[in-house]
């Protein structure tokens, strides 16, 4: 009976690197989670302060369009943002996946 070699250090190597891969994805979400925290909570009080200024229903009518556009694009970039994090991180992670798999 022969006993092969066994490389561990491959395997143990994989994991590591997968895991700081992994590791640091989630930190980049964190990261954006608290930039789109303080765009909305900054976007809400700056439309406060702007109602404040109303005065005519026709004023209110405008105010409301041109506020839900600007944050319906707030909200569009944000999500852009986080698909782009999500798209960059699955290639990352397969691109180490992959130097292992040989």
């Amino acid at each position: 009976m022969t006993t092969a070699n066994i490389d561990f250090q491959k395997p143990v190597e994989a994991v590591k690197t997968l895991l700081a891969t992994q590791a640091e994805a989630i930190s980049k979400t964190v990261e954006l989670q608290k930039k789109a925290g303080e765009e909305l909570v900054s976007f809400f009080k700056s439309e406060a302060e702007k109602a404040k200024e109303l005065k005519t229903p026709q004023d209110v009518m405008k105010f409301n369009v041109e506020s839900n556009t600007a944050l319906f694009n707030l909200m569009k970039g944000q999500g852009e943002a986080f698909t782009s994090l999500a798209t960059d991180s699955s290639k990352t992670f397969m691109a180490e996946l992959q130097k292992f798999g040989k």
